[in-house]
């Protein structure tokens, strides 16, 4: 919320970190000015100095009001309702709103004034079901850096152990409530929507919400900005260069490194479209009119800084499930897309997640905030682009996906063989690229009272350690958590020593 006021009067940077040398001369004193994106959907004041620009009687009536319009016909007082339409209107209406013709400022006073609560009720959930104090680790990093946190971080009862929970069958925890990893809720599930991460908002305030704010501390979430690789030109590492890539900076960073298809097909992906939550109608969660969204906000730098939404993919509102944004990073060897869809090429992947995923699901919503039409050839560039974005470099795996002996440690060497046995991890995430191209069904109903999930697709485990929180819905916030969630899902009966070496294995794939 302390940002709300700036948001209010206009949307800006607040850093100009994203700039490199080379921006230096076209750099603004305004920091509004900063962002393209901003500039573009941003009213320049004027001085009112000229005769018509001044407000009339006219201008300031009422008349304009649709409850104050004249009817065509007198005949209508006689009529049903006297013509009018009292109810809902799908195109002037916001969704959700309580009461037909209400405004856009009635619906942002409410949804302002609740927050505080939404957010205090979130906190207390996460509070009870997790230790939030962040334990990092001292030698472990991602890719550019960022010290992994350490867990498990899930509350256990009093006296009660994770060998000891290990050693329950599946009823008798369902029973006891006592499955350590529910299903993590987003913090407003009725409207849901896409809800970024605070480190993105400070740098893109035009992503800030004035509804809801991301529930999980910053220690438990991915690097910002996170690296970016290209399997065209391995040799180059990182080419983020410590940049968020933007509408910006993109020219800058790759118009000598990527070719001209896959160039366009990043300025797509960086282009603002409207979206459920960011759009220049009432339906909006922002502030100001905004022309929405783009791919890369979202996976930001083609991989994800823990932003979530909900699965566009599942009704009534109330059986939806959090989704947390996964990386694209090796999207070039995976044959199915999306957790539930099971798009079978990025080319679907593309243009479906734009019509649905962007507007919750709903087609119907496109047309009210924005419908745009992408040609096959522009979703061909984009996909080009994204079949480009490599996985981080496993210096300790050979060729086929394995550790090599001479440069792992006993304890990676030690987990690696609990991964492809014990563990079972390897029966769902196959080498080289550690996914197995099908979608199953953990069945967690069997240990706590949910619906369960269904069938969701294999995500890669390649550069695992950068891509925290883990599961679907992110409920999941380390490593550790991980390792002692399918411990318990699987049956694994796996040793604390086993345990500890599983995660140094994942944590050099």
């Amino acid at each position: 919320m302390k940002r709300l006021g700036f948001l209010m009067f206009g949307l800006g940077l607040t850093t100009g970190s994203v700039f490199g040398q080379n921006d230096y001369d076209t750099r603004s004193a305004d920091p509004q000015s900063q962002d393209a994106v901003v500039r573009a959907q941003t009213v320049r004041e004027t001085r009112v100095t000229r005769p018509e620009q001044q407000k009339n009687e006219h201008d300031r009536s009422s008349e304009f009001a649709a409850p104050n319009a004249m009817p065509s016909s007198p005949a209508f007082e006689n009529q049903p309702d006297k013509g009018k339409t009292l109810g809902f209107e799908f195109y002037r209406d916001p969704l959700n709103a309580k009461k037909p013709m209400q405004t856009f400022e009635e619906t942002m006073k409410a949804d302002v004034a609740a927050r505080p609560k939404v957010m205090k009720t979130q906190r207390e959930l996460l509070l009870r079901r997790y230790d939030l104090t962040p334990r990092l680790d001292r030698e472990a990093k991602m890719s550019r850096g960022k010290p992994l946190a350490v867990g498990p971080t899930a509350r256990l009862p009093a006296g009660m152990t994770w060998q000891k929970l290990a050693d329950m069958s599946p009823p008798e925890i369902r029973v006891k409530n006592m499955f350590p990893y529910p299903a993590l809720p987003h913090p407003k599930q009725s409207p849901g929507g896409q809800v970024f991460t605070q480190a993105q908002i400070d740098m893109f305030p035009r992503l800030e919400r004035f509804d809801v704010e991301h529930d999980l501390p910053e220690a438990f979430l991915p690097e910002f900005p996170p690296a970016m690789f290209l399997q065209n030109r391995p040799e180059l590492g990182d080419v983020s260069r410590g940049e968020v890539v933007s509408i910006n900076n993109y020219y800058r960073l790759f118009k000598d490194i990527l070719t001209p298809v896959q160039l366009d097909g990043l300025r797509m992906l960086l282009t603002p479209f409207p979206q459920e939550e960011f759009n220049p109608t009432d339906d909006r969660k922002s502030a100001q009119p905004s022309l929405g969204v783009t791919c890369l906000d979202c996976h930001v730098n083609g991989h994800t800084t823990g932003q979530f939404h909900l699965s566009p993919d599942i009704r009534p509102e109330e059986r939806r499930f959090r989704l947390d944004t996964v990386s694209l990073r090796g999207l070039f060897n995976q044959q199915i897309h999306g957790s539930k869809r099971s798009l079978r090429s990025v080319e679907d992947f593309t243009e479906f997640e734009f019509r649905t995923a962007y507007f919750n699901g709903d087609a119907i919503h496109s047309m009210k905030k924005g419908l745009t039409i992408f040609d096959r050839i522009h979703v061909s560039h984009m996909a080009q682009l994204q079949n480009m974005l490599d996985f981080p470099p496993a210096p300790k795996l050979n060729t086929q996906g394995r550790l090599d002996p001479s440069k792992a440690t006993a304890h990676e060497l030690r987990g690696e063989k609990v991964f492809f046995g014990k563990g079972q991890c390897v029966s769902c995430h196959q080498p080289p690229s550690f996914l197995d191209q099908q979608m199953h069904d953990l069945k967690l109903e069997r240990f706590v009272n949910e619906p369960g999930d269904g069938p969701i697709k294999t995500f890669t485990l390649r550069g695992i350690k950068d891509s925290p929180p883990y599961l679907h819905d992110g409920r999941l916030l380390t490593l550790e958590d991980t390792v002692e969630f399918f411990n318990l899902v699987l049956q694994l009966k796996l040793t604390d020593e086993e345990k500890s070496d599983l995660v140094a294995y994942m944590r050099q794939l």
